[in-house]
């Protein structure tokens, strides 16, 4: 009687099984969201690991992105901890300020700016069509993160370039929506990237103070590239 009660507690207590979404359904409910899309902010957690040395490190920031158009993107990443520094991308521009030695470092992204939106974007205002179009998509289940539901997709890119910088990307999009809630890149050095997304507002209003860095008037520039 006792087993029998504890193995009813257990049933009870067990978190709900997510009913199974077809790969049409994640599609389509991205393709809903990327028309209505226009910012998002949210709190990241990014971890990092490093392959040959088994490395792993974490940073947290927030993310500011917003959608001008199709071609027109502004995105700004403030990470907070451990070490502060900001990120920007505009145009065919990417800025990184190091607060703690008051410099900002400008590059050009050239002809690199299709693959930044393609990596870096990829989930926010993406329709599903633009998925089955720059990777190999394939449903690899359904899978909570931080206790919400998710369907997850494996995504193997199409194009020799794309596959120099990245073998694979999972994405997890909110069953509650067409945005994704986590992110995971591989590289052909087998080293990954997982950016995990919290507090996610979208489609807030968001000026230029919240898009752009703010850097002091003595900052020290730097040009990597030249």
């Amino acid at each position: 009687m006792h087993r029998r009660l504890l193995a009813f507690t257990l049933i009870c207590a067990a978190p709900p099984a997510f009913a199974q979404a077809s790969l049409k359904d994640v599609l389509d409910r991205m393709d809903r969201a990327a028309a209505t899309f226009e910012s998002v902010t949210a709190k990241i957690q990014k971890t990092t690991r490093t392959a040959v040395i088994n490395d792993e490190s974490t940073e947290r920031g927030v993310l500011y992105l917003v959608r001008r158009s199709r071609r027109a993107v502004e995105m700004k990443i403030e990470f907070l901890e451990p070490d502060p520094r900001s990120i920007a991308f505009s145009d065919r521009k990417a800025e990184v300020f190091y607060p703690k030695i008051n410099t900002v470092q400008v590059y050009d992204l050239g002809r690199h700016r299709a693959l930044v939106d393609q990596f870096l974007l990829l989930g926010f205002g993406t329709p599903g069509r633009e998925l089955t179009r720059d990777y190999q998509v394939r449903l690899a289940g359904s899978e909570p993160v931080a206790g919400a539901p998710a369907d997850k997709l494996e995504l193997i890119p199409k194009a020799k370039e794309a596959r120099e910088h990245l073998t694979k990307v999972e994405l997890w999009i909110a069953r509650d929506g067409g945005h994704p809630v986590q992110q995971k890149f591989y590289t052909p050095s087998e080293d990954t990237t997982t950016i995990l997304y919290s507090d996610i507002r979208l489609n807030r209003p968001l000026g230029a103070a919240e898009l752009r860095l703010q850097l002091p008037p003595d900052v020290r520039r730097e040009y990597p590239q030249r």
